[in-house]
Protein backbone atom coordinates (compact mmCIF):
# COMPACT_ATOMS: atom_id res chain seq x y z
CA UNK A 1 0.00 0.00 0.00
CA UNK A 2 1.58 3.40 -0.75
CA UNK A 3 0.84 6.36 1.79
CA UNK A 4 0.80 10.03 0.56
CA UNK A 5 3.23 12.16 2.89
CA UNK A 6 1.14 15.05 1.91
CA UNK A 7 -2.01 13.61 2.85
CA UNK A 8 -1.05 11.60 6.03
CA UNK A 9 -1.75 13.89 8.89
CA UNK A 10 -1.14 12.91 13.27
CA UNK A 11 -3.32 14.06 15.51
CA UNK A 12 -3.30 13.01 19.20
CA UNK A 13 -6.53 11.97 21.10
CA UNK A 14 -6.68 11.56 24.81
CA UNK A 15 -3.95 11.47 27.89
CA UNK A 16 -1.30 11.17 25.02
CA UNK A 17 -1.83 14.73 23.63
CA UNK A 18 0.03 15.88 27.00
CA UNK A 19 2.88 13.61 26.97
CA UNK A 20 3.46 12.99 23.30
CA UNK A 21 5.55 10.16 21.72
CA UNK A 22 8.55 11.06 19.34
CA UNK A 23 7.41 12.68 15.94
CA UNK A 24 5.60 10.15 13.79
CA UNK A 25 8.06 9.91 10.42
CA UNK A 26 7.05 8.30 7.28
CA UNK A 27 9.34 7.72 4.53
CA UNK A 28 11.99 9.48 6.47
CA UNK A 29 9.74 12.36 6.69
CA UNK A 30 7.84 14.11 9.34
CA UNK A 31 4.00 13.51 9.44
CA UNK A 32 2.58 17.05 10.53
CA UNK A 33 0.62 16.66 13.38
CA UNK A 34 -2.93 18.53 13.33
CA UNK A 35 -5.67 19.58 16.27
CA UNK A 36 -8.17 19.31 13.88
CA UNK A 37 -9.22 16.90 10.79
CA UNK A 38 -11.79 17.11 8.05
CA UNK A 39 -12.95 13.78 7.07
CA UNK A 40 -14.46 13.53 3.73
CA UNK A 41 -15.29 16.91 4.25
CA UNK A 42 -18.28 15.66 6.36
CA UNK A 43 -17.30 15.56 9.05
CA UNK A 44 -14.56 18.21 11.37
CA UNK A 45 -13.29 16.04 14.51
CA UNK A 46 -11.16 18.21 17.00
CA UNK A 47 -8.26 16.52 19.64
CA UNK A 48 -10.66 17.72 21.95
CA UNK A 49 -13.65 15.67 20.79
CA UNK A 50 -15.93 18.52 20.98
CA UNK A 51 -18.73 19.40 18.64
CA UNK A 52 -17.89 23.10 18.60
CA UNK A 53 -15.52 23.00 15.39
CA UNK A 54 -17.92 20.63 13.43
CA UNK A 55 -21.26 22.88 14.22
CA UNK A 56 -20.13 25.85 13.36
CA UNK A 57 -18.78 25.14 10.24
CA UNK A 58 -21.78 23.65 9.75
CA UNK A 59 -23.56 26.98 10.67
CA UNK A 60 -21.43 29.23 8.66
CA UNK A 61 -22.33 26.95 5.33
CA UNK A 62 -25.87 26.90 6.27
CA UNK A 63 -26.08 30.63 6.53
CA UNK A 64 -24.21 30.89 3.23
CA UNK A 65 -26.70 29.11 1.66
CA UNK A 66 -29.93 30.37 2.94
CA UNK A 67 -28.69 33.84 2.39
CA UNK A 68 -28.54 33.04 -1.24
CA UNK A 69 -32.03 31.33 -0.94
CA UNK A 70 -33.12 35.07 0.55
CA UNK A 71 -31.29 36.75 -2.06
CA UNK A 72 -33.02 34.49 -5.03
CA UNK A 73 -35.88 34.76 -3.42
CA UNK A 74 -36.01 38.60 -3.49
CA UNK A 75 -35.05 38.52 -7.19
CA UNK A 76 -38.73 37.20 -7.91
CA UNK A 77 -38.31 33.26 -8.34
CA UNK A 78 -40.52 31.01 -8.53
CA UNK A 79 -41.32 29.34 -5.33
CA UNK A 80 -40.67 25.61 -7.71
CA UNK A 81 -37.46 27.40 -8.27
CA UNK A 82 -36.26 27.85 -5.13
CA UNK A 83 -37.23 24.80 -3.37
CA UNK A 84 -35.61 22.89 -6.38
CA UNK A 85 -32.45 25.00 -5.14
CA UNK A 86 -33.04 24.12 -1.14
CA UNK A 87 -33.59 20.60 -1.89
CA UNK A 88 -30.36 20.53 -4.45
CA UNK A 89 -27.78 22.93 -2.71
CA UNK A 90 -29.15 23.34 0.80
CA UNK A 91 -30.30 20.04 2.41
CA UNK A 92 -27.61 18.06 1.50
CA UNK A 93 -24.86 20.30 2.45
CA UNK A 94 -25.89 21.00 5.49
CA UNK A 95 -28.83 18.92 6.64
CA UNK A 96 -31.39 21.01 7.60
CA UNK A 97 -34.79 19.73 6.92
CA UNK A 98 -37.90 21.45 7.58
Amino acid sequence: MNVSRKKTKEMLIGPIAKNPPQQLTLSRAIVDGVDTLSLESMLLLSADLKWTQHVNAISAKASSRLYFLKQLKRTGAQMSDLLHFYTAIVHPQCGIQV
